[in-house]
């Protein structure tokens, strides 16, 4: 469904990703982890081109890009199959739970306004946020908030969603919500990538896990296969390190 071979970016002469591959079936959810400053974000915000990448092809859906010379309006086709979560939410602090999700179905697909409330209705429910429809993101806990980005995400049915550790700017109690939207998604087939620290959500909930570290993918393989046979120390000994913080 979704190929990647070769993607290089650069900041101000320096490599943040330096020939990334990676390969997604539909169904898959890729847990993508690291250190901070690994380059996982930048990896993330290239696939849905936030960033422009300065090497790289994309296979998608069967067609093949080369990332670097994607035209906008190409980018903005790929860009009706794909949805990005942020850390930080990136609602409209002046619309409803309910605006906020529809409002990129009406402004940016063009849908009818009845059309765009019954599938935000139906997101919304589905993160259950139904009865906060009506609710501004000041009145609503952050995780409340986050759920409704997921909605906003779920409501473009899109082919694949972008998650960039979309519980890092919650409280710890209010983790939980998020991640439990998130693996019910992954039980109904959402094709997902998910750049996490969250050990517990890529152990259970991902298919294959991708392991960056300075620019470079050290490891890929299925989630199984990675936490119980992995052999590199540099991935061994960053696993420890979370599993210290968790004691």
């Amino acid at each position: 469904m979704l190929e990647v071979r070769g993607l290089k970016k650069s900041f101000e002469g320096h490599e943040i990703l330096k020939g990334v591959d990676l390969s997604l079936e539909k169904g898959d959810v890729l847990a993508v982890l690291g250190p901070s400053g690994g380059g996982k974000t930048t990896l993330l915000r290239c696939l849905n081109f936030l960033e422009r990448a300065d090497a790289g092809t994309m296979t998608f859906l069967g067609q093949e890009m080369d990332m670097p010379s994607l035209s906008r309006k190409d980018i903005a086709a790929y860009r009706r199959h794909t949805a990005f979560v942020f850390q930080s939410f990136n609602l409209f602090a002046n619309k409803t739970a309910l605006q906020n999700v529809t409002e990129g179905l009406i402004v940016a697909r063009k849908m009818a306004k009845r059309e765009a409330e019954e599938r935000a209705m139906a997101a919304l429910e589905r993160v259950g946020l139904a009865d906060k429809r009506a609710s501004y993101p000041n009145q609503l806990s952050g995780g409340q908030q986050q759920r409704v980005a997921i909605a906003r995400a779920v409501a473009g049915e899109p082919d694949v969603i972008f998650f960039d550790e979309p519980t890092s700017a919650l409280d710890p109690e209010l983790i939980g919500g998020v991640l439990d939207v998130m693996r019910d998604l992954a039980r109904d087939g959402m094709t997902m990538v998910v750049v996490t620290h969250e050990m517990s959500f890529a152990r259970s909930a991902s298919t294959h896990v991708l392991f960056m570290d300075e620019g470079v993918a050290l490891a890929s393989a299925p989630t199984g296969e990675f936490f119980k046979e992995q052999k590199l120390e540099r991935i061994q000994s960053f696993l420890r390190s979370l599993d210290r913080k968790d004691e």
